[in-house]
């Protein structure tokens, strides 16, 4: 495994997703918020640099309004916040969209960017897939992120299929998946976590599922 540079960001983990129609159902937040914590407290004992992230709309918007209770972060992230954290506001799915990140981490040469937080189907995997293309190294911690269960006119599908099913996606091309525990025990040697890529993925699928 190659050598990582880290940064850990904090993806919009923010008072809109720990109740109402946009609560993050699995993992639960009682569940993906500690282990949250524990990447942050990972981090900081390790002098990894902490990003943290708020999505944010305009003021008359129904959900990420600056000036509603929802678009705070969750108190346990904002008791952590220390001013050595770089600070991000962004109005779009991918953490890096509009944003100085990119800049930020080219100037402190971080070639890798662990993302924990919400929601797993939109701002997380926005984040992993827009990292490729800039060059930087995707790590997903698995049990430090959730998602929502969904349905329109393409499909419903339940929280915990959306969750696995992009977990799996994100580690056969995107982002390094692992569960925090790991993620944490690679950071004593300072190494990255390895992800698949998508033929072997590919391959594996077909072996597993054909008829």
């Amino acid at each position: 495994m190659a050598t990582a540079n880290r940064a850990l960001v904090l993806v919009d983990i923010q008072q809109e997703y720990f109740s109402g129609p946009l609560e993050i159902q699995f993992p639960s937040p009682a569940d993906s918020l500690p282990k949250i914590i524990e990447a942050i407290d990972a981090a900081e004992a390790n002098d990894i640099p902490v990003v943290v992230v708020q999505h944010a709309d305009d003021d008359e918007a129904p959900f990420f309004n600056p000036t509603l209770p929802g678009f705070a972060l969750h108190p346990e992230i904002e008791t952590r916040r220390t001013p050595a954290w770089k600070s991000i506001t962004k109005q779009y799915g991918s953490v890096f969209a509009g944003t100085d990140l990119l800049e930020w981490l080219k100037n402190n040469e971080i070639e890798t960017v662990t993302l924990v937080g919400y929601m797993t189907n939109n701002c997380i995997i926005s984040s992993a897939a827009e990292a490729e293309v800039h060059g930087i190294a995707a790590e997903v911690l698995s049990d430090a992120t959730g998602a929502i269960s969904i349905g329109n006119d393409a499909g419903y599908v339940d929280a915990k299929t959306v969750h696995t099913t992009l977990m799996a996606l994100m580690n056969s091309n995107f982002a390094a998946v692992e569960p925090t525990d790991i993620w944490i025990a690679a950071l004593s040697d300072g190494h990255g976590l390895e992800k698949d890529n998508l033929p072997a993925s590919a391959m594996s699928g077909a072996q597993r599922f054909s008829s």
